[in-house]
This record gives structure tokens, C-alpha cells and sequence, in this order.
């Protein structure tokens, strides 16, 4: 069962609960027994591996041009 956090709208404590997918957590607070409502994290997110820069994606001898070099 996922871990879900809910933050009280009266005095902004939060709270875990653990509940299915489905379910809806409509208990107060209890510190206050104001109304709880669920809050939304960011999912982490990790890059791994090559290819995820500039740098990363280009070879040395991919025919890059420096200033002042001319082809004539």
C-alpha cells in the first residue's frame, strides 16, 4: 500500500497516511480536527548514462569548424 501526505488547511501540520489506491482518507486532524487534503510531491527523477548533455553527444571528430579555419 502506498504512503500518502496530507496537510491540515487549519494548522498545516502533515501527516503520512498509509491507504490503497483507491481509497480516500477523510479523517480530521488530529491536532485541530481540521480538514486534511492530500498533498502532491515530485517524483525524483535521476539521469543515468550517456547522452543526456551537449558534450555528451557529439564525437571530437565530428567535423566541427573553428573560426578562422577555411575550407579554400
Amino acid at each position: 500500500m502506498p504512503l500518502y501526505d496530507y496537510r491540515c488547511a487549519s494548522c498545516g501540520t502533515v501527516v503520512e497516511v498509509r491507504h490503497g489506491f483507491n481509497d480516500s482518507h477523510t479523517a480530521p486532524c488530529e491536532k485541530c480536527g481540521g480538514a486534511l487534503s492530500r498533498v502532491f510531491n515530485p517524483a525524483p527523477i535521476v539521469f543515468k548514462g550517456s547522452g543526456f548533455y551537449v558534450t555528451d553527444s557529439r564525437g571530437s571528430s565530428g567535423g566541427d569548424s573553428k573560426p578562422g579555419d577555411s575550407a579554400a
